[in-house]
């Protein structure tokens, strides 16, 4: 069963490295139902989620559809 988060997540992905890293994972992230807003960090490696409703397990297989690991 899903974790549902009703305001924000942080996950921390370690292998984005650049630009295109950045733009892999908030295209498919902001895909999520309930998702407003993908901030990525390259410096932290830190993704952090917006929305209403958020479904954890929905961001990390979305993440991992962008060809990243969650640690």
């Amino acid at each position: 069963m899903s974790d549902t988060i009703p305001d924000s997540i942080t996950l921390t992905v370690p292998g984005m490295t650049c630009g295109h890293c950045e733009a892999a994972v908030t295209q498919e992230v902001g895909a999520v139902t309930g998702v407003t807003a993908v901030a990525v960090d390259l410096d932290t490696k830190l993704v952090t989620v917006s929305g209403s409703g958020l479904d954890r397990d929905a961001i990390v297989a979305a993440i991992d559809e962008a060809g990243f690991d969650v640690a």
